[in-house]
């Protein structure tokens, strides 16, 4: 494939080097974490409620988070008792999409597909409201983490997308920003 490279003519000083091996590792992780989401959508669909409530009950009474009555422990029961009791569809639901998703955009960009550039930053900025949104709602305290990674990668596909235009112009390469 033409448009695949390693280390192509956007990446000739140090720095650009550098930033051009962060993008790939990020799109790494993001791809590990999309195949997790799907792999714990599939898992979610076929345990039950009250198999959650004995694996929870099993990691408090260990005190594997803390002591069972603090702030992790309430969370974590609190969390699975709104997935017992209706909160499943939204998680398998959510888990399920993100994760083809985001598989499907980490290959796109992995092999610097460059029409993907720009439904991959419109995809990742709905999911970073989306997530904003919900952990508002829901008081999640690890949505706005997960947003703040989606707006760091956002953040990295922009600059991509930027050089890969240079590079197709060939004006500019090798000037990272």
């Amino acid at each position: 494939m033409a448009n695949v490279r390693s280390d192509g003519p956007t990446a000739t000083t140090p720095a650009a080097r550098r930033t051009e091996q962060l993008f790939r590792v990020a799109l790494v992780v993001k791809g590990i974490d999309g195949a997790a989401e799907l792999l714990g959508a599939v898992a979610l669909v076929l345990v039950s409620g009250d198999w959650l409530h004995r694996v929870v009950a099993q990691i408090l009474a260990r005190d594997l988070i803390g002591p069972p009555d603090g702030t992790l422990a309430r969370h974590l029961t609190e969390g699975v008792d709104r997935f017992a009791g209706g909160d499943r569809t939204f998680v398998v639901v959510y888990l399920g999409l993100h994760g083809v998703l985001k598989l499907g955009l980490v290959a796109a960009l992995l092999t610097r597909w460059r029409p993907a550039y720009p439904p991959a930053v419109a995809i990742l900025a709905v999911f970073v409201v989306y997530e904003l949104v919900h952990a508002w709602h829901a008081h999640s305290i690890v949505l706005p983490f997960l947003a703040a990674l989606d707006i760091a990668i956002i953040v990295m596909v922009v600059r991509e997308y930027r050089l890969l235009g240079r590079e197709a112009d060939g004006s500019g390469a090798g000037r990272d920003g």
